[in-house]
């Protein structure tokens, strides 16, 4: 295959590229995105077109593939959300989406006249894959600090109690980290008689550290969940989004569909799905294990308490969730905001601690906001 060697300016505008991605990377606060990794050991494996086409725990004829890294993850996630050993099932997604997308896919197929229900503070992909599955859905309210409102969720399932019921809960909410009690949800599901029912917990940021909380908020599958889904480049870190689903297998083997033409069984949302993912994420959790994640979720939570107390010193309310990660403020001034690439809504901004985050960082952020402040009040200082 005859190729052109790469023009000048375009060799010019890759090294623009890294150098803005660079200056980027170096000054988010408002996001949950780790970038605290290095997978340049794994820098040959970009070599090869590791496709993950199939179902990763069944065996196919395609081998380029990284399957045993992907079970392994699954595997991982599996004990650590308390799943049945026996009764486990998973995949490494495209990212929390898909994840959500995929528990939503196989509540449907388990309950096809069902009733969703999600409160607004639901990441905004349970809206669209709720669309893209036509499932009829109420949304319920949320506390003022983002978590479900249980006593509106009870009253509308009493109202609905004859459907089936799809309850998709958030541990861990966009803006607040806010985290639904699935026991609690799980228990008011009983009270109603409301037999037939599927719970999915979305636990993108949060799941990955949820074990390891004190006290503990019950979010997995021994305290009712069916599905659960996380982001791999969140918490952990990667350079390519992604996320696992973890369900029990029972539940995959409703949807699960032979394949002659891959020799495997159709049970994901693509066909063909990125293998490199799996092979960052066995990578990273190889070198933490349990401990190692135990302590970037320890440090996150001291910097998030510093942060906190520091924006309160100079007159900032900023708050946060019990075991959070993420610290809630007022709108920050637009120069602040663009500055350190803060998620805002409404009237309210965040900054989220995660384990590459510093105290140091911290510091220039205050000082940052406290000069825009001092500008902006002497912007409109008039003379009596």
């Amino acid at each position: 295959m005859n190729k052109r060697n790469l023009a000048e300016k375009d060799r010019e505008r890759l090294e623009n590229l890294k150098e803005s991605l660079g200056r980027s990377r170096d000054t988010f606060l408002g996001y949950p995105v780790s970038k605290d990794f290095d997978y340049s050991e794994l820098n040959p494996f970009l070599q090869y077109p590791i496709n993950n086409l199939g179902d990763p725990f069944e065996e196919g004829t395609w081998k380029v593939q990284t399957h045993q890294m992907e079970k392994e993850v699954v595997a991982f996630f599996a004990r650590l959300f308390r799943a049945q050993p026996k009764d486990y099932w998973g995949y490494v997604t495209n990212g929390g989406s898909e994840s959500n997308l995929y528990g939503l896919y196989l509540a449907r197929e388990m309950y096809p006249k069902a009733m969703v229900y999600y409160s607004e503070s639901t990441h905004y992909s349970v809206r669209k894959n709720i669309h893209l599955l036509n499932i009829p859905s109420i949304v319920i309210r949320s506390q003022e600090n983002g978590e479900i409102d249980y006593e509106d969720f009870e009253n509308t399932l009493r109202m609905n109690r004859h459907k089936p019921a799809i309850v998709l809960t958030t541990f861990g909410t966009t803006m607040k980290e806010a985290k639904d009690d699935v026991s609690r949800i799980k228990g008011i599901l009983r009270n109603l008689a409301v037999q037939d029912h599927y719970i999915h917990c979305d636990a993108a940021l949060s799941g990955s550290y949820g074990a390891f909380m004190e006290p503990r908020v019950p979010f997995d599958f021994k305290d009712g969940a069916d599905s659960i889904s996380i982001s791999g480049h969140k918490f952990v870190g990667s350079p390519i989004p992604c996320g696992v689903i973890i369900t029990k297998r029972g539940h995959r083997d409703r949807i699960a569909k032979g394949i002659s033409y891959i020799g495997s069984l159709d049970t994901t949302i693509t066909g063909s799905r990125n293998g490199h993912s799996p092979l960052f994420l066995w990578y990273a959790l190889k070198q933490l294990g349990g401990e190692g994640m135990k302590a970037r979720y320890l440090h996150g939570l001291e910097v998030a308490e510093y942060c906190k107390n520091q924006l309160n010193e100079i007159g900032v309310k900023a708050w946060s969730n019990p075991g959070s990660l993420t610290v809630v403020m007022p709108r920050t001034p637009e120069a602040v905001k663009q500055k350190w690439q803060l998620a805002t809504e409404g009237e309210v901004s965040h900054i989220i601690c995660m384990p590459n985050v510093t105290k140091s960082q911290i510091d220039e952020f205050i000082e940052d906001l406290a000069k825009t402040e001092e500008l902006e009040e002497e912007e409109f200082g008039f003379d009596l």
